[in-house]
């Protein structure tokens, strides 16, 4: 520090002559006689004038006094300098014991000054505003500059991070420097681990937060682990992100880099490992499926928080912080990833055998593409674990692709082998309970209903940018083939049926009849048929609309046809039939449509 070079110690007074001590006598003398007058006034103002004692009121380093306060530094630095140079040279000096004694004095008072400050100014020192403190207005404690914290040569200005805040920044570190050049670093350092630690203590505790060793944290049942979980993630981000963080950035600004490092450790080590305890029984659970995203959770504080935790605790004697941290991520990863491979084994070990009513949508395909869905929410995370594990999975080389695209954007993806490999294995799972199914038509739309839920979902979602376009259109290429191979087999006849312009009026009535009895048959199977999807259902009944419609119209407009024997359906009410396909999930007829139905049954019985 610059107040104890010795070439900015030189007593302004000329010096008095040498006398039997010599100059160390005399140096010695000189500076006692000032230390005394200064140490008198502001520490024992009762032995220099009763009428004083108001002095012990104020502080050195108020904003009154402030000046005095660095006068009083430097009056010790020169004490502590002649004390230096007196032992060396004259270590039997009569002046030497008075001044070790002013020393002590002195270095009592500037203990009470130090714990004042750090009191006094705790809400402008709390870790919340000193962690948002710009790292260019740090300054090391060695910094050359004068005791009065000017600014000048490096040394840290108030101004640089707000008067109150800069002016008991300076004020400490001015007070610490001394101290500590004066011998009394440990006195200094337990007063401010003391308070700072306590911050920190009572901070986690305001938090909820429960420490726990590793085999306490284990013997907890996971309903109890995962409530712990929800409180743990916010506990950690605020103490990384603003304890630990603050607490750093004001070591850094009051000590040297060797005693900084020391505060540092010892006020936040504890506690920093403490909250590694429940990552690592997280990942030692037991692995079953429900346990992912909590896990997950876990996994992407802690990898989130990495740089910030790199940077903080950056020191060789917290390396334990950092390791603990690399060993939670390496062991949360591993149990993601084997609860991802359990979460596979599920659907394949899923053996409901009963056929899903009308062909609709599987509780099996919401259940894995949810699933899914959520797992794309933390790719971040996902592509740091599935990195290099996927070059295994016996995807199709086509798989991604569509049009012959030989590169698809995503094919190369660990994350998205896996979410592919996951989605085509409930694909296989849907394929095996299609053959449920006594009914090939229903079997294609069953099939359609859920490989469309499929696709809706992935390009509703994260899993569209996971996936990639040209997956989602591979995958809606194949929704329109089961949907054409539904339509041959269930409405094959009916189209063929439809009667026409260029029937024979001969024929006319007798084409009517084919047409209402094949039409009513297909009819009166579909109306437990379900296509749970609008956009889907719309789809499949303008294409039936688009082949039935115009022939039967012309043919309307062409025949006035009908008798009491073969009901004349109009084109509207043909529409309307075809339109009200697939709406009914609860497997009755619209009323409309049953009513209007009826002469058509009595028709087909004759």
């Amino acid at each position: 520090m610059g107040l104890l070079k010795p070439s900015s110690l030189a007593i302004s007074a000329k010096p008095r002559p040498q006398q039997s001590g010599g100059f160390s006598e005399s140096l010695i003398g000189d500076t006692v006689e000032a230390a005394d007058a200064i140490i008198r006034e502001w520490v024992t103002p009762h032995l220099h004038d009763p009428s004083s004692s108001s002095c012990s009121l104020h502080s050195l380093f108020s904003a009154d006094n402030r000046g005095e306060g660095r006068r009083f530094l430097d009056v010790l630095a020169k004490l502590h300098y002649a004390i230096q140079s007196v032992v060396l040279v004259n270590p039997d000096s009569s002046k030497l014991g008075q001044a070790k004694d002013l020393m002590r004095t002195a270095m009592k008072h500037l203990e009470k000054e130090f714990y004042r400050i750090m009191k006094a100014n705790k809400r402008v020192l709390d870790p919340e505003s000193v962690s948002g403190w710009s790292s260019d207005s740090k300054t090391t404690s060695g910094s050359s500059g004068s005791a009065s914290g000017s600014g000048s040569d490096g040394e840290l200005d108030s101004s640089e991070l707000g008067n109150e805040r800069g002016d008991a920044i300076v004020d400490l570190k001015l007070i610490a420097n001394c101290m500590i050049s004066c011998g009394y670093e440990k006195d200094c350092l337990t007063i401010y681990k003391k308070l700072r630690k306590k911050i920190i203590v009572d901070a986690f505790s305001r938090l909820g937060f429960e420490k726990l060793n590793s085999t306490q944290m284990q013997k907890l049942e996971w309903e109890i682990l995962e409530k712990k979980i929800k409180k743990w993630m916010p506990v950690t981000r605020l103490a990384i992100t603003t304890l630990f963080n603050g607490e750093r950035i004001l070591c850094d600004h009051i000590f040297s880099s060797s005693l900084a490092e020391s505060s540092f450790v010892d006020i936040t080590l504890e506690s920093a490992l403490s909250l590694f305890v429940l990552p690592i029984a997280v990942a030692k659970c037991r692995k079953t499926t429900e346990k992912i995203f909590p896990t997950l959770d876990v996994y992407s504080t802690i990898l989130h928080l990495k740089p910030k935790i790199e940077k903080i605790f950056s020191y060789d004697s917290t390396a334990s912080v950092r390791s603990q941290a690399a060993e939670s991520l390496e062991k949360l990863g591993e149990s993601v990833n084997a609860l991802m491979i359990e979460f596979q084994s599920s659907i394949t070990k899923e053996s409901s055998k009963s056929p899903i009513p009308g062909g609709g949508v599987h509780q099996l395909t919401r259940y894995v593409m949810n699933f899914i869905v959520f797992l794309a929410d933390y790719s971040d995370s996902l592509t740091v674990i599935l990195k290099d594990k996927e070059s295994s999975l016996p995807l199709p080389a086509d798989y991604f692709s569509s049009n012959n695209v030989e590169n698809p954007e995503n094919a190369g993806s660990p994350m998205a082998a896996r979410f592919a490999w996951l989605i085509l294995v409930l694909l296989c799972k849907i394929d095996t309970k299609s053959r449920l199914y006594n009914d090939s038509a229903l079997s294609y739309l069953f099939l359609a209903n859920n490989l469309h839920y499929i696709v809706t979902k992935v390009s509703t979602s994260d899993l569209r940018v996971v996936l990639g376009d040209d997956w989602v259109k591979n995958h809606e290429v194949k929704v329109s083939q089961y949907l054409e191979k539904y339509e041959k087999m269930a409405w094959g006849d009916v189209i063929a049926s439809v009667p026409g312009e260029s029937t024979a009026e001969a024929r006319a009535e007798e084409s009517l009849k084919r047409f209402n009895e094949a039409f009513v048959e297909v009819y009166k199977k579909h109306k437990t048929w379900v296509v749970p999807d609008p956009k889907l259902r719309d789809e499949i009944n303008a294409s039936l609309a688009k082949k039935l419609m115009p022939g039967y119209t012309g043919f309307y407009k062409k025949y006035p046809v009908g008798s009491r024997d073969v009901v004349r359906l109009t084109p509207e009410d043909l529409n309307n039939y075809i339109s009200d396909l697939f709406t009914d999930l609860g497997g009755s007829v619209p009323v409309s449509i049953s009513k209007r139905l009826a002469n058509c049954k009595a028709t087909v019985t004759v």
